[in-house]
Order: C-alpha cells, then structure tokens, then sequence
C-alpha cells in the first residue's frame, strides 16, 4: 500500500510546461555535443557523430512545426528558425567532413536555450 501511495504521489515535483521540456531537450543535446567536441579522438568522433545527428533530428523536427499552417509563432521568428535549421544542416556536414568545428552549433543552442529560460512560457 505504502509504495503504490509513493508511485501517485509526487507533491514536490514541479509541473513541466512544454517550453521546459523543449529546454530539456537542448540542454541534453547540447552537452552531449559539447562534451562530444571536446573529446577527440576515435571514440570522441563517435559520440560527436551521434550528438550532431540527434542535433540535426531536433532541428529538423523544429522546422517541420514551423513550416506547418497551424503553428501560431510570428512568421519572421518561424523564419528565423527555419533557416537556424538549414544553417545547422550545413555546418553539421562541415563539422563531420572535418572542415569546420561544432562550436558555433553550440552556441546556437545555448543561444536557444537562453531564450527559452528567459521567456517562461509558450513554446519554440
């Protein structure tokens, strides 16, 4: 009986809105892929090629919410985030082609994320 009562019951434990479990998301992405960069090596150039796809799986999915009639964000910020989509594809294959690094990609995210905390509500 004590632990179905334990299982239901979870007073303390805040309600998660979408704008923070879109937060959530970034964040985890967004470390994988930091933490990915700055490893190196073999077995950092796996992780990072598994952090960029989830990044680009993110945006992606992103871009098809923007892109969609229904949703109801300003249309230059839906622009805005359909070209951070595109930019993100492109600089992804750079940075797997070692041609260029995952920092500004990182910062994209980070720059995401500052905006979803400072906002408090709504969505992306």
């Amino acid at each position: 009986m004590n632990l179905a009562q334990t299982a239901y019951a979870a007073p303390d434990a805040p309600t998660r809105t979408g704008r923070g479990l879109e937060y959530d998301v970034f964040a985890r992405i967004t470390h994988r892929l930091k933490a990915a960069a700055e490893n190196g090596g073999r077995k950092g150039k796996g992780a990072l090629v598994r952090a960029l796809y989830d990044n680009r799986r993110l945006w992606t999915v992103l871009a098809s919410d923007v892109a969609d009639p229904g949703n109801q964000l300003p249309a230059q910020l839906r622009a805005r985030i359909f070209y951070l989509h595109e930019f993100t594809q492109t600089h992804s294959r750079k940075v797997l082609a070692d041609e260029a690094t995952a920092d500004v990609l990182i910062e994209i995210n980070t720059a995401i994320m500052r905006g979803l905390r400072a906002d408090g509500g709504g969505a992306v």
